[in-house]
């Protein structure tokens, strides 16, 4: 082997041999971050803060926080491992800074899972308790996106925003009648009648749909009961006139009372001046930590798909799953994903 070939391998070899040492640190710092940021009795982790406009010399401040997407708990997060996290955490910080005299939630989601929709209402109804909470409701904030926005003090939506979507949904798939054209037979041993309930190999019987559907009257019996509640409207008109899924436009959702008013961004800013009692403050957002799984998402892409709220690949159904999911989603794909 020639001299000029064996410093051209050496070459190569180092910076693999480097590449790979970045590539290990960066996992272990990542892991330790990680580590550092959940463990127990340990106090959450403080993101750093920017400026996004406003009078920059004031102390007080509003926290802008952005609820975009599927809310599901697998949905990868920006600051924690999931969206959840991400929204939790945002909003402890915010609401133990005393500095902070409002948080502006600014919602984009068709909605989601119902635990994940759930535990992101308790987050913010907690966080409520302490700070005002202005709910800005952008091009969607329906079904569980709706759910979640309970969670705030004062409700605002764009005249053309979606909302509303009041109801739950569940879907699974039958191809027992594909299987016997195809001359395939499943096999299927359970201990219990309902233990293979919505098996599509098979049709359900009668009392296994009565089940599923006590499961679903369940969780919208649970949706529509925070919404009279949070919004001090009657169960029942509610549940006769709006809470049959249905979307609505922001200026229907405030006529049904679903809303608080109608207006755009500068006006939910200066609903936070007034509910936090300043007349005027820095509008700030918490910047997420480097994590290398967000670096290798935004490698291949991901990003990109997560930026379209309404993308058909971006909302499977899991069939079996109980979801809160505004209607509009399954027209983008022409039927239930």
């Amino acid at each position: 082997m020639s001299a000029e070939r064996r410093v051209g391998c050496g070459t190569v070899s180092f910076i693999v041999l480097l590449a790979v040492s970045l590539l290990f640190n960066l996992i272990l710092w990542n892991a330790l971050q990680m580590k550092k940021g959940v463990s127990p009795g340990m106090k959450p982790p403080e993101f750093p803060e920017e400026y996004v406009f406003g009078d920059p010399d004031r102390d007080q401040k509003i926290v802008l926080i952005r609820l975009q997407g599927l809310i599901a708990r697998e949905e990868p997060g920006q600051f924690a491992d999931s969206l959840i996290e991400d929204i939790s955490l945002q909003l402890r910080q915010a609401r133990d800074d005393r500095r902070v005299k409002a948080i502006l939630l600014a919602i984009n989601s068709p909605g989601g899972e119902v635990d994940a929709s759930d535990v992101l209402y308790h987050e913010i109804e907690q966080a409520r308790r302490i700070k005002p909470i202005v709910v800005y409701m952008e091009s969607i904030a329906a079904s569980g996106g709706y759910y979640a926005a309970m969670g705030g003090s004062y409700l605002m939506a764009n005249a053309l925003s979606l909302t509303g979507s009041i109801g739950v949904i569940l879907q699974t798939f039958n191809v027992k009648d594909l299987l016997d054209k195809i001359g395939v037979k499943a096999l299927t041993l359970k201990s219990g009648k309902m233990k293979d309930i919505l098996n599509p190999t098979r049709e359900m019987t009668p009392e296994e749909q009565a089940y599923v559907q006590g499961l679903i009257n369940a969780s919208y019996d649970r949706f529509v009961g925070i919404v009279s509640r949070e919004r001090h409207l009657d169960l029942e008109q509610l549940k006769a006139h709006w809470a049959d899924g249905r979307i609505l436009s922001g200026s229907m959702a405030l006529q049904a009372k679903l809303i608080d008013q109608i207006g755009y961004f500068e006006d939910a800013v200066e609903k936070c001046k007034e509910l936090g009692r300043v007349k005027t403050a820095r509008v700030v957002r918490y910047v997420p930590p480097f994590r290398l799984s967000a670096l290798i998402r935004g490698l291949f892409g991901s990003e990109a798909r997560a930026a379209s709220v309404l993308a058909a690949d971006r909302l499977p159904l899991i069939s079996g799953r109980l979801y809160y999911l505004a209607p509009t989603v399954f027209g983008s794909s022409g039927f239930l994903p």
